[in-house]
């Protein structure tokens, strides 16, 4: 391993979460890569301790002076908290840290410096609560990196699922399913699953909004005025997109087995079957940006932190989709 290897930056989310616990856990698995978590060195010491772990942490000060991956090591980019954080309690005070965390990782990503960005959970309620206006991840790195567009995509072992919206309350979920937005999301997600999972072709399977896709418009119209017409004018442009399907009958293993991506329209439309299927094992991939990002399928699970039974194997996953992305 040069130090030409790829370098994958991982933000270690929220001080009170499991974030730190899963970090530290990157150490006892080999990796391709330079790997750097960046965190507070107290912080992820006193976890350590915590949790039993051996772990050497090293503090690299520049990006470029991380070295490749070690078992039993792991190398830290420092970034110091507001207030000392201990498991499971929440303080509005580090959420500034949290933050500055991932405006970091993502500048040294658009720079070229890095090749990935790998985000353990945050937790938004206390941002939000500390007085930033925050809605996740997405939302935030498409705002740092200058994109209009950002689709959420979970990718499983047997199952991908793009979300038409992401953390929206479900009434205002009808009003933001617009043809013109559908349209564009589709073809981020099929030029990404070309350009980022070397597709040649991929199938889309979009969903209905409403039960039996509307029913011909008798139980909701948003598939006549928006999902139909926008599969129709992406079918026409020569995409392999079908739809709306009902979602009660999209994810039988016969209907999944001719697409590449399930299209929800909703957070809840999809993800539940995802993670029915394949939890601890699935990525969250941003799609649509000017850079590589993955992360995990889960949250802070506050209760669990420095409890040593937070199950790192879903952040094992998304630093390995980032390096075959990246």
């Amino acid at each position: 391993m040069t130090d030409n290897s790829p370098l994958i930056v991982v933000s270690s989310g929220e001080p009170a979460g499991i974030g730190p616990d899963i970090s530290l856990a990157l150490a006892t698995r080999p990796f391709a890569a330079r790997i750097a978590v960046l965190g507070d060195m107290d912080l992820l010491q006193s976890r350590a301790h915590l949790l039993g772990s051996g772990v050497e942490l090293h503090a690299c000060r520049e990006a470029h002076d991380v070295p490749p991956h070690e078992i039993g090591h792991l190398q830290v980019l420092p970034f110091a908290l507001a207030t000392r954080a201990e498991p499971g309690k929440l303080d509005t005070r580090n959420a500034a840290y949290v933050l500055a965390m991932l405006k970091r990782a993502t500048e040294l990503c658009v720079a070229g410096t890095a090749q990935a960005l790998v985000t353990a959970p945050v937790q938004k309620s206390v941002i939000t609560e500390s007085g930033v206006a925050f809605s996740g991840h997405t939302e935030l790195l498409a705002e740092l990196t200058g994109t209009a567009q950002p689709v959420m995509l979970l990718a499983g072992k047997s199952l991908r699922v793009a979300l038409a919206t992401t953390h929206l309350p479900l009434r205002a979920v009808a009003g933001a399913i617009e043809r013109a937005k559908l349209e564009s999301l589709i073809r981020i997600t099929h030029r990404d699953l070309q350009r980022r999972f070397r597709i040649a072709r991929p199938r889309v399977l979009v969903l209905g909004l409403n039960p039996h896709a509307g029913e011909s418009g008798t139980i909701g119209t948003e598939e006549r005025t928006a999902i139909e017409p926008a599969v129709r004018a992406l079918a026409a442009e020569g995409l392999d997109v079908v739809g709306p399907v009902s979602a009660d009958t999209a994810f039988t293993p016969e209907s999944l087995a001719r697409c590449d991506v399930v299209v929800a329209m909703y957070h809840d439309q999809g993800l539940p079957v995802l993670k029915a299927l394949s939890f601890g094992e699935i990525v969250n991939v941003t799609l649509g940006l000017p850079i590589v990002r993955t992360s995990v399928d889960h949250g802070t699970a506050l209760a669990l932190a420095g409890t040593g039974r937070a199950l790192p194997s879903s952040l094992f996953a998304a630093v390995e989709l980032a390096l075959e992305i990246a």
